[in-house]
């Protein structure tokens, strides 16, 4: 432990040789940007606007000599976060407090699925049937034929999914709504750029996709529901009619948990279904986890534009037995390398298992008992809050979010009461999350708090 504290040492431009830092020490350091052509880390994060950069040195601890000392040290970091099973919160906004059943954690922390890796139908096949049985229970659900293996979220399936509507067309414009989160937006810019171009319609007076307007240059139109600020949109048919007529394709990014109670996207029209499936099963934790679903019909041309891994179920050589893994392995960038169509590796294969246990433990009548709950209790807040603050929207359908007009200091006067009470879209406005885990005396104890605080 000697030698590790005698390494903390600062070359002449201050930074830091730290023993928890691979390859910091400045010689090395030197060495490698050599070989790299650059003067500088600094040049590799040229593309990062400068506002978004740290410019300091993180604040690392000196070295800690005794594990001891690293594991009390670490505590105490870990006890600065508020949990929010801990407290009351109504904190949504893209990673959800849905409760996750604890068959859920026990299934995906066996070593089986919970270490292994990208194998072989002849090595890793019960994790291959357990995908397979993720995505049949999927596209039940959806009322579709072909879901993929997770991608890493669903920002990433959304882009995707896009993609293939114009690589499936051989256009480059996708028409969206502006209710979609500022950090969605921001992902699928930087997904479909530069080559894709993204026009934003107006959102309606409803929170509705406001008034739509496309050509034959299009390829897509990408609904969203429930959008950004939990309204459900019930102009789908429509749409799907509107982009059909100009050749284009309707993408629909829908959350899995609300299928129980809102029809899926291909009762509407759809022809490709997107999300994410964190409400499946999936703790916060910190930001995560978070699992992309893509869906088709089975139309051969359009399910040739999935990246990702396709499981399915096959004959063996023994009559009667059946074996399960990749269909249609020859779209892939496994297959295609450099030439694929966009790059899939590494995915979130355990979140799609863990919302398999999910979907096969709530079943169709759980589906529909929680959607109808979460319907009820998220009308039943804003009804408690609408004599407090102004409620956004309040004719229109909404699944488990919905937006409120905040003075400035709502939200620090309500955590200071021990409560999270939404999560701020901009300087005026909040977006409030109910979910089966809050019960009536929670959105009661949130509207008294609500009450207190605006008097």
């Amino acid at each position: 432990m000697s030698t590790a504290h005698s390494c903390f040492e600062t070359d002449e431009g201050g930074l830091k040789t730290h023993p928890y830092i691979p390859n910091s020490e400045p010689g090395v350091r030197a060495e490698m940007l050599a070989e790299l052509g650059v003067e500088s880390v600094e040049e590799f994060y040229a593309d990062i606007p400068a506002e978004l950069r740290l410019n300091r040195p993180l604040d690392l601890p000196e070295p800690l000599v005794a594990e001891h000392d690293l594991v009390r040290h670490m505590r105490a970091l870990l006890r600065r976060n508020t949990d929010t099973v801990e407290t009351l919160s109504f904190l949504g906004h893209g990673i959800y407090p849905h409760h996750v059943p604890a068959v859920c954690d026990e299934v995906n922390s066996r070593s089986e699925f919970l270490t292994a890796y990208a194998g072989e139908p002849y090595e890793d096949h019960g994790r291959f049937q357990a995908l397979f049985e993720y995505t049949s229970m999927m596209a039940e659900l959806l009322e579709m034929d072909v879901v993929n293996v997770p991608t890493y979220d669903g920002f990433q399936a959304t882009g995707t999914a896009l993609r293939m509507a114009c690589r499936h067309t051989g256009r480059a414009r996708v028409l969206l709504s502006s209710a979609i989160s500022a950090d969605k937006l921001s992902k699928l810019r930087d997904f479909l750029a530069p080559d894709i171009e993204i026009v934003l319609a107006p959102v309606a007076g409803n929170g509705e996709m406001g008034d739509v307007g496309i050509d034959d240059s299009f390829a897509a139109i990408y609904l969203e529901t429930p959008n950004v600020y939990g309204v459900v949109e019930t102009r789908g048919r429509d749409l799907a009619d509107l982009a059909h007529a100009h050749g284009a394709l309707l993408v629909v990014g829908a959350d899995p948990i609300s299928l129980g109670v809102l029809a899926p996207p291909a009762a509407y029209g759809a022809d490709i279904a997107c999300g994410d499936i964190q409400s499946l099963g999936m703790h916060q934790s910190y930001g995560g986890g978070h699992a992309g679903y893509i869906a088709t019909h089975d139309h051969e041309p359009l399910v040739a534009e999935f990246p990702s891994r396709l499981f399915g179920i096959a004959p063996t050589a023994v009559p009667g037995e059946y074996g399960f893994g990749d269909v249609f392995y020859d779209r892939t960038s496994f297959a295609h390398r450099e030439d694929g169509k966009e790059w899939v590796g590494t995915a979130a294969a355990l979140w799609g298992i863990t919302a398999g246990v999910y979907l096969a433990l709530m079943g169709p009548q759980g589906m529909r008992e929680i959607g109808a709950t979460i319907l009820a209790r998220t009308r039943y807040a804003m009804d408690a809050l609408a004599p407090h603050v102004t409620v956004l929207h309040q004719d229109a359908i909404h699944f488990r979010e919905f937006a409120i007009e905040a003075p400035p200091g709502l939200l620090e006067r309500l955590r200071a009461k021990g409560i999270f009470g939404g999560v701020p879209l901009d300087d005026r406005t909040v977006l409030v999350c109910v979910t089966e885990r809050h019960s009536i005396a929670d959105i009661d104890r949130l509207a008294a708090a609500v009450r207190e605080v605006m008097t």
